[in-house]
């Protein structure tokens, strides 16, 4: 009785053979999950290091000052690219 038991949990228990299937689904959905947070961290590293103060890209800069402060000379014209 016992061993048929620990067989049956081997088989229907939360870790058992029959729930392999839904960790398999699961890994794969997390490693896309994972690819898409390592590429947006990748994109904020990039955008980090554009902003180091020893060298900051000026283009960058200009584009952060625009946006974020609406600061834009009287003949410049802006093009969203939305």
């Amino acid at each position: 009785m016992t061993l048929l038991a620990i067989a049956g949990y081997a088989v229907l228990g939360p870790t058992g053979v029959l729930a392999w299937g839904e960790y398999q689904a699961k890994l794969e959905q997390r490693g896309v999950e994972l690819a898409k947070l390592e590429a947006e961290r990748d994109a904020l590293r990039n955008r980090v290091e554009l902003l180091d103060p020893r060298g900051a890209d000026p283009d960058l800069i200009g584009e952060l000052l625009r946006k974020k402060v609406n600061v834009i000379h009287p003949d410049e014209i802006i093009v969203p690219l939305k």
